[in-house]
């Protein structure tokens, strides 16, 4: 795990702040909440995975969801900004990365993982093995 001062090198101002002060970006105003291209998302500090694109679909909320995670991912319970939510983080590297609902689709499960962008990077299929996914390929296998 790099120290803060190092993440703030590595991060923009707002990747820091999510992933690092609990913070959220703004909905609709991000770079993922409408991607449509096949790949695997990955924690931006660690590069642990956590979702692919096969499990992402448009709640209509201005930030990428996802119905499920590729492996298991930390939960705690937020009770900021005056209610309680079900926050997400990455294992790996405990970066924020979003909160956890339960109004996802029924047929992909009831589960809507609300992610922000900054928390995330996408590595389209084609640059799998080139970025060190090689493994993750199966997933998308037809």
């Amino acid at each position: 795990m790099k120290n803060k001062e190092e993440l703030k090198k590595k991060l923009t101002p707002i990747q820091y702040h999510v992933t690092q002060e609990n913070g959220t970006e703004r909905a609709f105003q991000n770079e993922y909440w409408n991607n449509h291209e096949q790949g695997l998302y990955v924690d931006i500090v660690s590069g642990e995975p956590l979702f692919t694109s096969h499990d992402k679909f448009d709640s209509g909320c201005g930030w990428p969801s996802f119905a499920k995670p590729v492996k298991e991912l930390e939960t705690k319970v937020d009770r900021s900004h005056f209610m309680t939510r079900t926050e997400v983080r990455s294992p790996e590297a405990d970066s924020h990365l979003g909160h956890l609902f339960t109004d996802g689709p029924e047929e992909l499960g009831g589960l809507r993982y609300c992610i922000n962008s900054a928390a995330i990077r996408f590595i389209k299929v084609e640059d799998l093995e080139k970025e060190g996914y090689k493994e993750y390929t199966k997933l998308f296998q037809k």
